[in-house]
């Protein structure tokens, strides 16, 4: 019983890293997104047109969010981001301290 609670301790770390790694990716993606309507707004396109065509891919991504399908397709780079996000942990727990 002791080592069942311990291992669903561990998984529900896991799980916690994996959903910080996924809000991260996502905020990410979420920056390099409006980067490229920037980008795409600043050679003369058209606002509307853009406009429009960001609110269908906001629609879509959140059909897509809840497609387990494509939840499952998706390919993501959680070794190197886990480690990536216990050293920012530990700067912003090593900032906080100093404060």
């Amino acid at each position: 019983m002791l080592s069942r609670l311990q291992e669903l301790r561990k998984e529900e770390e896991t799980l916690l890293r994996l959903k910080a790694a996924l809000h991260d990716q996502l905020n990410r993606l979420k920056v390099e997104e409006l980067a490229l309507q920037s980008m795409i707004n600043s050679r003369g396109g058209d606002e509307m047109l853009s406009s429009q065509s960001a609110s269908e891919q906001s629609q879509d991504t959140l059909v897509h969010v809840d497609n387990e399908a494509s939840i499952n397709q998706t390919a993501l780079e959680l070794s190197t981001r886990s480690h990536a996000l216990e050293e920012e942990e530990e700067e912003e727990e090593e900032e906080e301290s100093d404060s």
